[in-house]
Parts: C-alpha cells; structure tokens; sequence
C-alpha cells in the first residue's frame, strides 16, 4: 500500500494531503491530551505504535507503484481512536519513507489517508458493533483488524484509480483491476493480521487491562469473563 514516491501525478498527492491534514492535527491534539490526562497509557502506545511499524515494514510486491503488507493501525484505532492512529501512521509512514525508502513524501497524504485513516475507522467502527453485540471479545478484534486491512486496500485501490484511469472503462475498469491484484497477496495478509492482533491483545489484557477498563476500550465485566473470573 505504499505507493512509492514521484508516482502520484497532480493533483492527486495534494489532494490526498488536503484531506488528511486536518484529521493528522486533530489526532495531535487528541493525543496530547490524553498523554496530559493518563501518563500511564505511554507503554500501551508505545505497543502500539511498534505493531503498526513492524507490521507495515513486511511488504511483498504487489502492483506497479506500490506494495502489499500487513498495517497494524486496526489495533490502534481500537485502543485510541481513528485519530490518535491516524498520528501513530503518520509517523511511521514518514519514518519509513524516509530511512528504510518504503513509500515517499509526496505520496504521504494518499498512504497517510488509506493506511492511517479509512482503515482505523472501518476497524473501530466494526469494533464498536461487535462489542455492542456481544459478540466473543478476540473474534471482534480479529474481524475489525482483518476488515480494517482490506479496508486501507480498497482506499489503496481506489487512490490508484483515480489517478490512473482504463483508457476504456475508465475507473471502475482500473478500480477492478488494481483491487484484484491487491486480492492475491491481501486477502491471506489480512486474515494473519487478524489473528495477530487477537493474540496481541489477549497479551495486553491479561497485563493492562485496567488500563482498557479506564480508557473505556473494554468493560470489566468482559475482561472478568476472559479471565473466566465469576462475577
């Protein structure tokens, strides 16, 4: 999902940065603010942040211009929010962009938008109706972080199409080709990320979970069902 740099004609990078921006900074200061009010949530960002990096810097080739891998961002958008994970992709992004060449700085908003900001929200959105569900807590976290992925994707898919469109068919035509292509590799990613970020989380619940509990992630009464604690 990187699409590396000098590949985004204008005005489609602009665009991409216009767009993102404003959510970017209003992540800051949602961040900020919760760093102010509960200093003890600095190790479960710091989890957070390091998935999203080590996850993201997996790439397999994919199609001309960019790349598969998995995102790691669904498991942050579940802890802190779209926005807060939108910050945390942002900067690996541009960590990456600019010291390990995976992506670019002009393509920076397009990669921010996908990777850092549609797939969180489908992730915490998809969350949220789970837990209201009552559904079983690491089969949630599993769909929203694989759901989350294909998410980014799609965005991915979509970003490239616009730009790019089928001298026939136009972008629909281009949309399916370049989403198809993403499939191959994508698919199989996204359900690994699932699984990984279930198990990651079964990780920090039996270490943090009080932590969860304060921030409103996760409610007592589930984390003493996980723990198979009578109430």
């Amino acid at each position: 999902m990187h699409i590396m740099e000098g590949f985004l004609p204008t005005p489609w990078w602009q665009i991409w940065f216009a767009i993102s921006i404003p959510v970017i900074m209003y992540g800051i200061y949602k961040l900020n603010r919760l760093v102010n009010e509960k200093r003890e949530i600095l190790p479960l960002l710091a989890v957070a942040g390091a998935f999203v990096f080590v996850l993201s810097a997996l790439k397999l080739p994919s199609v001309n211009g960019s790349c598969s891998h998995p995102t790691g961002t669904g498991i942050a958008a579940i802890m802190f929010g779209p926005a807060i994970s939108a910050v945390l992709g942002t900067i690996v992004l541009l960590f990456q962009a600019l010291f390990l060449a995976h992506g670019g700085l002009l393509p920076l908003g397009a990669n921010v938008f996908s990777m850092g900001i549609v797939g969180p929200v489908v992730a915490y959105l998809v969350y949220k109706a789970g837990m209201k569900a009552n559904l079983n807590f690491y089969v949630v976290v599993f769909l929203a972080t694989a759901l989350g992925d294909w998410a980014t994707y799609v965005t991915t898919s979509v970003e490239l199409a616009l730009a790019f469109p089928e001298p026939v068919g136009g972008f629909l035509a281009s949309f399916e080709k370049f989403a198809m292509i993403f499939a191959v590799t994508q698919v199989p990613l996204a359900i690994m990320e699932g699984a990984v970020s279930a198990l990651l989380f079964k990780y920090v619940v039996n270490l943090k979970s009080d932590i969860l509990v304060e921030m409103k992630v996760i409610e007592e009464s589930v984390v003493r069902k996980l723990r198979g604690i009578s109430a």
